[in-house]
């Protein structure tokens, strides 16, 4: 990134300047954590076909950029979009008030708190007065000690304590309310938006664009060289007054964003039907206001695979495919003297980095960038992996033991020796098959199942070889994940180790003892961001399938890291409203609404506030409501019906020989509708189920199973659904017998409900 930067000053410096343009953001996808933005900018062709974009926030991911050309000349595309970082210098001006006011609150504190250090020293010096005798010669008599000066030394110091203490509790009352007034300042500073700036030098993102074809700008003619002592020509304004118009879209993505549904609930007693309002929570942390933009939520993952799964062939026997190249290269030639001037230029200060602790020999690291069929290696330990790197060793040689790292002032290791001429005529002397063996299996398929069967086994594909010598044979070096993500290397400088500098590696930020990315941060804390109450994240309630919802008006969200409502768009709903009952538990009616969704749109979970006849009820849980499905949502209990539940066992005995224990149940259920209106009663009851063949459950009554059942309807569940005008009243009769052998019982006891 600094490289480009400084890349970009040249091109300023030494070239044509390049236009820089504003753009302006147009539409937010928010997916269920980060966040698609796409900026538009209205733009004339430039000379030479190159332009700046400016506006684009600091924390985005420079991995998800994309530019192209909405409408201009036929042909005319973007070849090249460059992320490029420019420092600002910011007025106090333009700095925002609450940053100026934290600030001075800072310095008064401050202030304040010397001044009451001061005051507790000076207290602490009165304190330690003493009246010190003069010292007696040996033959000097005894002289009177003088009262007075006891006392008025005693009278000096009460006085200047008693002022000093009350200065120093009013120093303390005030410091309390500057400490007050500065968190409260810091706090809301914190909730504030990130949009603006806050310190007075920050770095802020551009985009370097290449268009193309460039022949259809105006050809602004050779420019000095790099090498020219000439003042590049000035720019006219109104040279490209008549070039065509280019209208370009930009995208990318922002990982601190998230959002979870919340609803409203309208209906009507008797319509049938109610509007359900989508109102989702966004909160985002992004370092740009979303002002006026088009907003669209999705339950689906910004950053996940699109590779499919690929199971390769396993095969047995000395004969395996060649391993598929990988990204190694030689380095370059003369890269060691690419840095002979700066080391020329005299000693430079050495880079804070954390002494390495002394590993032991075979010790594992703790984040190893290469995994090794015989053990693995740290970054620090493995200079040749990175970037272009040492190319990986033959098959079937014996890997070096990873060598102790080095402190930060220790030279680079020297290359290991040549093997002694005893040690090559050992090895040379050895059977041909062990090392066409080892050759074979240290290239079987996979570095995973590679690695596993070197360990088990000896190398080969599962294991199947064995080095006779006991030597085990170690497969090739395998890159990690973070080098084969060739756009986010960047190239180590001279203030790097001897042995990387100027090959390619890792970015360092995230690695352990370094502080996070700005990017990183504003994620995490937004992940850490308490949910609304009944919230559930999108990812949770949409299950396998992901929806997109498109909001009906542009909205506003700033980038304080807050949650916001925002008013999606409405979901017709079929809505009718029944009562449900379950006097074995409790004698209490309860209120629910069935929810059908008729429509080809889902609706996911989250808090929904009921409205019923324009009046508020509560806020409830609303259940996933997937398309074409039914759900129900208790709305508490109704008071206006009333139920009553009455029971009777008798029990006896029948059969020939009395062989057989009869338990009669009989359950009578009563209801009254005290409503000004009809309403439909479902009153639920339970049936023992029987677990032995020998016992017989006979039901005599017309209630019925449920037709799915589920864990709030089990299958010994049993229903009836009565229909109560305004102040009807309906009598329930239900029962069973359970019949079980003589010489058994009930657990717990027949004479139970």
């Amino acid at each position: 990134m600094n490289d480009q930067h400084s890349a970009g000053s040249r091109e300023r410096s030494d070239g044509p300047a390049v236009p820089a343009h504003p753009s302006v953001l147009d539409s937010v996808v928010v997916y269920a954590s980060g966040a698609v933005c796409r900026r538009r900018a209205r733009v004339a062709l430039p000379p030479g076909g190159r332009l700046r974009l400016t506006g684009l926030p600091q924390v985005l991911d420079g991995r998800s950029l994309r530019a192209r050309v909405l409408d201009g000349p036929p042909g005319t595309a973007v070849t090249e979009a460059r992320l490029e970082p420019v420092a600002e210098l910011r007025t106090p001006a333009e700095l925002p008030e609450l940053r100026a006011q934290l600030d001075d609150a800072r310095e008064h504190e401050c202030a304040v708190r010397e001044r009451h250090r001061l005051v507790l020293t000076a207290i602490a010096e009165t304190t330690a007065l003493r009246a010190v005798p003069p010292q007696r010669r040996r033959d000097e008599p005894l002289r009177r000690t003088p009262a007075d000066a006891w006392l008025e030394l005693a009278e000096f110091v009460d006085d200047r304590l008693a002022r000093l203490h009350g200065r120093a509790g009013e120093l303390t009352r005030e410091l309390e309310l500057a400490e007050h007034e500065t968190e409260v300042l810091t706090d809301r500073l914190e909730r504030s938006s990130t949009a603006g700036p806050v310190h007075p030098v920050e770095t802020s993102a551009t985009v370097l664009l290449t268009l193309t074809p460039p022949h259809l700008a105006t050809d602004p003619g050779p420019g000095p060289g790099p090498d020219s002592d000439a003042p590049a020509a000035p720019t006219d304004p109104d040279a490209n007054a008549n070039a065509p118009e280019l209208d370009i879209e930009l995208e990318y993505g922002v990982p601190a964003a998230r959002w979870v549904p919340a609803y409203r609930l309208s209906y009507r007693q008797g319509s049938g039907t109610g509007q359900l309002m989508l109102r989702a929570s966004v909160a985002q942390r992004t370092g740009e206001d979303w002002t006026g933009v088009r907003l669209a939520l999705s339950s689906a993952d910004l950053d996940r695979r699109t590779d499919l799964p690929r199971l390769r062939s396993l095969r047995i026997g000395r004969s395996q495919p060649a391993p598929p190249p990988s990204g190694w290269r030689e380095p370059p030639a003369g890269l060691a003297d690419l840095f002979a001037g700066y080391d020329a230029a005299g000693p430079r200060p050495e880079p804070r980095r954390p002494v390495p602790l002394p590993v032991a020999v075979g010790a594992a690291p703790a984040a190893p960038l290469m995994s090794l069929a015989g053990g693995t290696r740290a970054a620090d330990e493995a200079p040749e992996f990175l970037g272009y790197g040492a190319p990986p060793p033959q098959p079937g040689s014996p890997m070096p033991a990873p060598p102790m790292p080095a402190p930060p002032s220790a030279p680079a290791p020297a290359p290991a020796a040549a093997p002694a001429p005893a040690a090559r005529r050992a090895r040379a002397s050895r059977p041909s098959a062990a090392p066409a063996r080892g050759a074979q299996a240290g290239y079987a398929e996979g570095t995973a199942g590679a690695g596993a069967g070197a360990r088990a086994g000896g190398g080969g594909a599962g294991g199947l070889t064995a080095d006779t010598d006991g030597e085990r044979p170690f497969a090739p070096p395998a890159p990690d994940a973070a080098l084969l993500d060739y756009p986010a290397l960047v190239l180590a400088g001279p203030e790097a180790p001897a042995a990387r500098r100027g090959t390619l590696g890792p970015p360092s930020a995230g690695r352990a003892g370094e502080a996070p990315s700005p990017a990183a941060s504003a994620a995490r804390a937004l992940i850490a961001l308490p949910l609304p109450r009944h919230a559930v994240p999108p990812r949770v309630s949409a299950g396998s399938f992901d929806h997109r919802f498109d909001a009906a008006a542009p909205a506003d969200i700033p980038s304080d890291g807050t949650w916001h409502t925002v008013t999606v768009g409405e979901i017709p709903l079929s809505v009718r409203s029944e009562y449900v009952t379950v006097p074995s538990v409790e004698e209490k009616v309860y209120g629910t609404l069935v929810l059908d969704n008729r429509t080809a749109q889902a609706v996911l979970a989250g808090p929904v506030e009921v409205t019923v006849d324009d009046e508020f009820l509560l806020t409830a849980a609303l259940p996933t409501l997937a398309p074409g499905g039914t759900q129900r949502l208790g709305t508490g209990v109704t008071e206006g019906i009333e139920v009553a539940r009455r029971t009777e066992l008798h029990e006896s005995t029948a059969g020939m020989l009395n062989n057989s224990t009869v338990l009669d149940h009989r359950v009578h259920v009563e209801l009254v509708n005290r409503l000004g209106r009809a309403a439909t009663v479902e009153v639920r009851e339970r049936v023992p189920v029987a677990s032995e063949a020998d016992i017989r459950i006979e039901e005599r009554a017309a209630w019925h199973a449920p037709t799915v059942p589920s864990p709030e309807c089990p299958p010994s569940t049993r229903l009836w659904r009565v229909d109560l005008p305004p102040g009807g009243r309906a009598e329930l009769d239900g029962g069973y017998q359970i019949r079980i052998p003589a010489g058994k019982a009930i657990v717990g006891g027949n004479r139970r409900n």
